[in-house]
């Protein structure tokens, strides 16, 4: 009986971290209008050079806005403002 407790205490503790995992991509996913700016005018002049990118963007990884400017890319988001 005392196992089932253990188990089930897991498997909560795994979903969590399974949900927390997403809920922090969707944060690293959120910039500013300013940031989405800076991101768009940086991408004009230097292309996917990401890392010369966030070292304009102060707390911003390399990683961060690549997977940014892929998911917006994706969704067509780009072609619509260029």
């Amino acid at each position: 009986m005392a196992d089932s407790g253990l188990s089930s205490s897991h498997d909560a503790t795994t979903s969590a971290d399974s949900r927390g995992d997403s809920s922090q991509d969707l944060k690293l996913l959120e910039f500013s209008e300013d940031e989405e700016t800076l991101i768009a005018r940086m991408y004009t002049l230097v292309g996917q050079r990401w890392s010369l990118i966030a070292g304009r963007i102060p707390g911003r990884s390399a990683e961060e806005i690549e997977k940014y400017w892929t998911s917006r890319c994706s969704n067509g988001e780009w072609n619509r403002e260029n």
